[in-house]
């Protein structure tokens, strides 16, 4: 695994943050909101077409998704793209694209890209888009604040959240990579594939994704070694699913499809589909310790 990830250069006042949507169509309006609060925050900023763009479900052609994800990455002003929207339509793009270290943002779909900056040894932000930055419905605005926190100083404060009674407690420390579990489990036996990186902490989310289905893509990564191979494991929210006639809970069915191992694993993390998504740096070196008082996710020293 590699171990020796690039930090994108810092942003500082002025600089260009590009805001595009490689996916799904977006409501301009949250686009107009995101470019607000980041011009608020100091920050010029350039709407690319697709952000306003649709093209059936998608924000453009993929010729024009392709368009502006690579002037993006050509115009050396550019310090920061923001992903406006998720959706399915990412995996379209990684073929096509070569980054460089500039902080790629987004959760949910972008997490394919967030592979694709892995894979190419720079670190990223897994963390709020057009909509989060444009409604701030985190209390106290704790997400878009860590946000920029990392986009300024590259580091972050501890993230603490509430024990569960599914925790495995223990310590571990390793690189932090993962995101959405459906969209990474479609990168499984790709040269995109981040899910069991030695010694990594990996850390997963999903929405809309029926337990079984979460089953069988939990069952690939025992069958496949993963979870032979990884330190800890953060579970994040899983939302917006039905419970199927088998009548277990996501959580429970998680914590009964990785009792064989002893790695840590803390359940609940603010992470995902909800208001209270945390941003995380992938790429990091971190170490999670969980016991019965709490979770606690660190920056380890480098």
């Amino acid at each position: 695994m590699m171990t020796n990830f690039v930090t994108p250069p810092l942003l500082r006042e002025g600089d260009l943050i590009a805001i595009l949507a490689p996916a799904s169509a977006v409501d301009a309006q949250l686009v107009n909101g995101a470019s607000e609060a980041l011009r608020a925050r100091g920050f010029r900023v350039e709407i690319f077409p697709t952000a306003s763009g649709r093209s059936g479900t998608y924000s453009g052609t993929l010729d024009a998704r392709l368009n502006d994800f690579s002037s993006a990455l050509a115009d050396a002003d550019v310090k920061a793209i923001l992903c406006a929207r998720g959706g399915y339509g990412c995996v379209h793009l990684l073929t096509h694209l070569k980054p460089r270290p500039v902080w790629l943002i987004g959760f949910s779909d972008v997490s394919a890209l967030h592979a694709l900056w892995l894979r190419s040894g720079i670190r990223s932000i897994h963390g709020s888009m057009a909509k989060e930055l444009a409604l701030a419905r985190c209390p106290g605005d704790e997400a878009n604040s860590r946000l920029f926190e990392l986009l300024r100083t590259g580091s972050f404060a501890p993230l603490f959240w509430d024990p569960s009674p599914l925790n495995r407690l223990g310590e571990a420390g390793g690189i932090l990579m993962g995101g959405n579990l459906a969209v990474l489990d479609g990168l499984i036996s790709t040269p995109y594939n981040i899910i069991g990186e030695p010694g990594s902490i990996l850390f997963i989310e999903d929405v809309a994704e029926p337990v079984y289905k979460v089953e069988r893509m939990l069952y690939r990564l025992r069958l496949n070694g993963a979870f032979e191979r990884i330190a800890g494991l953060i579970v994040g929210q899983f939302t917006d699913y039905k419970p199927d006639s088998n009548g277990e809970p996501m959580e429970e069915m998680i914590a009964r499809m990785t009792a064989d191992y002893s790695f840590p694993i803390a359940f609940g993390a603010p992470i995902g589909h909800v208001d209270r998504n945390l941003p995380l740096l992938q790429g990091a070196r971190v170490t999670l310790s969980v016991t019965p008082a709490q979770a606690a996710l660190r920056l380890a020293d480098e």
